[in-house]
């Protein structure tokens, strides 16, 4: 079986300090998973690991079957493998249809003719407005991202994400720091993106995990600790000892 993303052995370590030890992962096409685990378990370190931000000490990264350990990050992003950030990462004097535009003209290769607007584009422009309307940001497209509600920038992360039209999303913390009147619709927008696509959520908040998860990988001390659907994570003593303290998932 051919998987959407999949790391063999994978270790990444910093001197004497291993962050990720020997992580076999494996997400199928089309599925939602949600990765958890304590602080310091190497979440980040291992989502860096996958979108070539760092090289791995020993092991391997699989994009449908292809071996892109060696790839740099914008040729695995042109491959299908896109993510967003926790912190944001927009221009704010830019609006999310200029963003947007930025984005399509990339995926389009048209990402270095600086000189010609997008929006003389038919094609990028009819591009922008599909997206923009399945993030719910039709409204907001000429608005000063810096302007909109800390929940639509997190949109606009996300459909940037989207407009490279990835085969792997990953997404790292999207609903952080938005407010709860604002997070329906972030969730409402996750939970529809199209099935052609995997997605990878990395995630602290266990209502958000839970809500989406078909199945949850914990990592603990950057090793896959447990795996499985949500119930049955959610009855794992040991998975409630080392990150939730035993407390109700």
């Amino acid at each position: 079986m051919t998987y959407a993303l999949e790391t063999v052995n994978l270790e990444k370590s910093f001197g004497g300090l291993k962050a990720t030890s020997d992580v076999s992962f494996r997400l199928a096409a089309g599925e939602r998973r949600a990765l958890i685990g304590p602080n310091g378990a190497g979440k980040t370190t291992f989502v860096n690991l996958l979108t070539g931000t760092f090289a791995p000490t020993a092991g391997r990264v699989l994009l449908e079957g292809a071996d892109v350990t060696a790839l740099s990050m914008d040729r695995r992003v042109r491959r299908g493998l896109c993510r967003t950030f926790q912190i944001n990462q927009l221009f704010g004097a830019m609006t999310p249809g200029e963003t947007l535009g930025l984005a399509v003209c990339e995926r389009r290769g048209r990402g270095g003719n600086v000189w010609q607007p997008a929006a003389d584009d038919a094609e990028v422009v009819a591009d922008v407005v599909e997206i923009a309307a399945r993030f719910g940001l039709i409204d907001a497209l000429d608005v000063k991202t810096s302007a909109l509600a800390y929940g639509k920038q997190r949109l606009l992360e996300i459909a940037v994400a989207f407009a490279g039209q990835p085969r792997v999303l990953l997404l790292d913390e999207p609903a952080a720091g938005v407010p709860e009147a604002e997070r329906h619709e972030l969730l409402a927008a996750v939970a529809a993106l199209p099935r052609e696509v995997a997605v990878l959520l990395i995630e602290h908040d266990m209502d958000v995990v839970f809500s989406f998860a078909e199945r949850i990988s914990v990592l603990v001390n950057g090793a896959i600790f447990a795996e499985g659907p949500p119930d049955e994570i959610a009855r794992d003593a040991r998975v409630r000892a080392v990150y939730l303290g035993d407390a109700e998932l």
